[in-house]
């Protein structure tokens, strides 16, 4: 999934929220935190959010630092360098 498609999704889903939205105030219900402009913040939230979130979840999966197996690759890669260096 690319963020071409995110976004589509995202403003797929604020489109909902809309509809809803005007669904229930035809049958008469109003809430004060539901309107317009709400789902407008909450789309623009997501939109900015997302984005951060995969760019911290690709840090978190390409540091060498955090799990066990990560440290072993990263002594494996160390290594097989420094073997490469002796040749």
């Amino acid at each position: 999934m690319n963020a071409e498609k995110l976004k589509e999704y995202i403003a797929l889903f604020g489109g909902l929220l809309g509809a809803v939205l005007l669904f229930l105030q035809t049958l008469g219900f109003e809430f004060t935190w539901f309107t317009n402009s709400s789902i407008e913040a909450f789309t623009n939230a997501l939109l900015a959010a997302v984005p951060f979130i995969l760019i911290v979840y690709g840090v978190w999966k390409n540091t060498y630092v955090v799990t066990k197996k990560a440290k072993e690759q990263k002594r494996i890669i160390d290594e097989h360098e420094k073997n490469k260096e002796e040749e």
